[in-house]
């Protein structure tokens, strides 16, 4: 079976360029895909249930490695996992590190002669495959530094905008003002009994549809705004 594993951070990403770019090199790819955020691989529900899923012979397709991992050390260790279970690995962005690859360069060992020189040719076998072992883990490692550096980013342009007077998140006090929260306030004008209406607040929150704390949060606004009137 060829599975595609996809990964977004947060709702507001799109999805689809990872599961088209999957597609188009595998049309047959079943494809895996959830929502979450963090470098850790636990937690991950779809992922976790993917690698019990997955039995020899099987593939993996991943659009980037970030996808698989953002985190070396459990990243180069599930990485590892997988291949001595016989599980293929494709990453379409970093196709040097796909097992196919891995597998090539352990198998092209240089043959014994059954001489004293096999020490050298062993020395020899044996640093190509710590070199090759070397490619995966910096391929996970890179992936790891350009999360380590958007946070440091995004710290250093929070502490830029604070040196420059600029606010910060929402002052304390401060309403946010949504398309739900606008219909919800002419929903309690229209149906409260301490506004337009004849509804009790439980009857008025059951035909509205909203929490209990939310309507009575938009309850004291509308008393705010009537007095400010």
């Amino acid at each position: 079976m060829i599975y595609g594993y996809c990964r977004i951070s947060t709702n507001k990403q799109n999805i689809e360029r990872q599961i088209r770019n999957i597609l188009k090199a595998y049309p047959n790819a079943i494809i895996k895909q959830e929502v979450y955020t963090g470098t850790k691989t636990d937690g991950r529900k779809t992922f976790e249930s993917l690698l019990k899923l997955v039995r020899a012979g099987d593939t993996i397709v991943f659009d980037s490695v970030s996808r698989m991992s953002r985190n070396a050390e459990s990243g180069f260790q599930i990485y590892q996992e997988l291949y001595d279970k016989s599980v293929e690995l494709v990453f379409l962005k970093e196709p040097h590190i796909n097992t196919a690859t891995y597998k090539k360069a352990l198998s092209n060992n240089i043959k014994m002669t059954g001489t004293k020189t096999d020490i050298i040719l062993k020395a020899i076998n044996e640093y190509l495959m710590e070199l090759a072992k070397e490619q995966i883990y910096l391929a996970f490692e890179q992936s790891e530094k350009e999360v380590s550096d958007l946070h440091q980013r995004t710290k250093e342009g929070i502490e830029t905008a604070r040196r420059n007077g600029k606010q910060i998140g929402r002052q304390h006090g401060s309403t946010v003002t949504t398309k739900k929260s606008i219909q919800a306030k002419k929903d309690i004008l229209k149906y409260s009994k301490d506004f337009n209406g004849t509804l009790s607040d439980v009857d008025c929150m059951r035909l509205i549809g909203i929490a209990r704390n939310t309507y009575y949060k938009y309850k004291a606004e509308l008393k705010s705004e009537s007095m400010q009137g």
